[in-house]
C-alpha cells in the first residue's frame, strides 16, 4: 500500500482527547506516536513497512500538490489488512493518526508477474 501523508502544523486531538499530550505537538510527532503504536500490530498481522521517507516536489504532477511523507507498506493480503485495521488494540492508538494528518491517500498496490 502506498501512503501519501500531509501533516498538520499542530496535531488536532479534538476527536480523541484521551490521547492528547499535555502540550501541543506537531502533526509529524503525532504520526511518529501512531507509528510507534502500530508497528507491533502490523508485524503481528504479517505486514511490514518497506519504506518511509520525506516527500518532495513533483517531477511530473501538480505543482500546488505536496505530500510531507510517503510510506510503502506490504501486507500479506487484503484479509490480513482488514484484520489488522479492525484490531481493537490497534484502533486504540489510531487517534494519533487522526490528529496528525491534514490529508492522506492510501493506494493499494497489487504486484504483477514479471
Amino acid at each position: 500500500m502506498l501512503n501519501l501523508l500531509r501533516f498538520r502544523g499542530v496535531a488536532d486531538y479534538s476527536q480523541t482527547p484521551a490521547l492528547q499530550p499535555d502540550t501541543p505537538i506537531p502533526g509529524e510527532e503525532a504520526y511518529r506516536r501512531y507509528m510507534d503504536h502500530t508497528r507491533s500490530h502490523l508485524a503481528a498481522s504479517g505486514g511490514e513497512i518497506l519504506f518511509f521517507g520525506r516527500g518532495g516536489d513533483f517531477l511530473i504532477g501538480p505543482s500546488e500538490e505536496r505530500w510531507d511523507a510517503v510510506m510503502l507498506v506490504r501486507q500479506a493480503n487484503a484479509r490480513a489488512f482488514l484484520a489488522f485495521a479492525s484490531n481493537e488494540q490497534y484502533l486504540a492508538g489510531i487517534g494519533h493518526r487522526l490528529a496528525a494528518l491534514a490529508d492522506s491517500r492510501l493506494l493499494p498496490l497489487v504486484p504483477e508477474a514479471a
